[in-house]
């Protein structure tokens, strides 16, 4: 045991308190990266966007990989308004409003959409309608993310956002090597409290990200069967 274990006997607990929200942060960002990609790959295969698919800077830091995703999140936002506006100029009002018209029955609602991305591509795919309904003429994908794009911003400002990723999958030593590289011993309570803090926050917002673009997928695969 090294002096400072000595000195400050809880230290060991701390360190491995660290190891094991940090492995939990990663493990959620990563699902939202794969999150990410389902819903870009949905939408350059049905709205003829061409995002380009996120994959994870290993040998980057948290910030960097939150800023990843916030880019690409910003760029969804950014096609699915463009999108939108282009509906919004090619249609009468009436039609339009449908899209948002709440006591309009979804199906009737996904089979609108559909003949309103034939009038703006030119063609349809069966899951297009779908897309539309549940990413524009729904605020629930919007809410959410600009909630997980917050809270991300958040984790990269934070102390959290010096700490690499790379540590992900490698042994202990490895990973206390890594962490208390970037932030001192004496910091190890406050990285605890920071992890802690928004961790519980980023879990919850990624759960609610993730389930709505299951939604997505899933109403996506059953109009391709």
């Amino acid at each position: 045991m090294n002096l400072s274990d000595l000195l400050y006997p809880n230290n060991p607990k701390r360190r491995q308190d660290v190891i094991d929200l940090h492995q939990q942060m990663l493990a959620c960002m990563q699902l939202n990266f794969k999150a990410t990609n389902d819903l870009i790959g949905a939408l350059n295969a049905h709205l003829g966007t061409r995002i380009a698919h996120i994959k994870m800077k290993e040998g980057g830091t948290i910030k960097e990989n939150c800023d990843i995703i916030i880019h690409a999140m910003n760029d969804i936002q950014q096609k699915l308004g463009n999108f939108d506006k282009e509906m919004k100029e090619k249609l009468a009002p009436v039609i339009y409003q449908k899209l948002y018209d709440i006591k309009q029955p979804e199906l009737e609602k996904i089979a609108t959409a559909r003949k309103i991305v034939s009038i703006v591509l030119g063609e349809a795919t069966a899951s297009a309608g779908a897309i539309v309904v549940k990413l524009i003429g729904s605020n629930i994908i919007k809410v959410t993310v600009n909630k997980l794009v917050a809270l991300l911003a958040q984790i990269g400002v934070s102390v959290l956002g010096g700490i690499g990723i790379s540590v992900l999958g490698l042994g202990i030593e490895v990973i206390l090597h890594a962490i208390l590289g970037a932030v001192e011993r004496d910091h190890l309570l406050a990285c605890i409290q920071s992890y802690e803090q928004h961790l519980a926050e980023f879990k919850e917002a990624s759960e609610t990200y993730q389930w709505a673009i299951n939604e997505v997928s899933a109403l996506v695969k059953d109009k391709a069967e």
